[in-house]
């Protein structure tokens, strides 16, 4: 499992939200998630988001698997200008009961569960 690390933890750090995407029967399904609800520490190489609705990219990551993240700010500065990307590629599942969810739930006791991350790999965009 890889880890979040260098400018794409700074970007991740920086960053005032994150995308999500899977893969459908129908294409790419895009959701959205504050970074201020995003869990990066948990374990290495493991991010961890609240889950309250999420039908779509559950049954997605049922399916397949596999999830993307891609966040950026302004705040890091990219190759050529300010401004910095990253793009994270990964294992992802929905969990209901366990470590993950007791995690979330200190912050959000409302939440159904929790989405969990498994970091592959990782590139810079922009």
């Amino acid at each position: 499992m890889a880890r979040i690390e260098g400018v794409c933890r700074e970007v991740f750090d920086a960053t005032e939200w994150v995308a999500i995407i899977t893969q459908g029967d129908d294409g790419p399904h895009l959701a959205g998630h504050w970074r201020s609800f995003m869990f990066l520490d948990v374990e290495d190489g493991v991010i961890v988001f609240p889950v309250g609705r999420f039908q779509q990219t559950e049954e997605n990551l049922r399916k397949s698997g596999r999830v993307q993240l891609l966040a950026a700010s302004k705040k890091v500065q990219g190759s050529r200008s300010p401004g910095q990307g990253c793009e994270v590629s990964g294992s992802g599942e929905v969990v209901t009961a366990g470590k993950y969810v007791d995690a979330v739930r200190t912050k959000f006791p409302g939440a159904r569960g929790a989405l969990v991350v498994r970091v592959e790999n990782t590139k810079t965009q922009l």
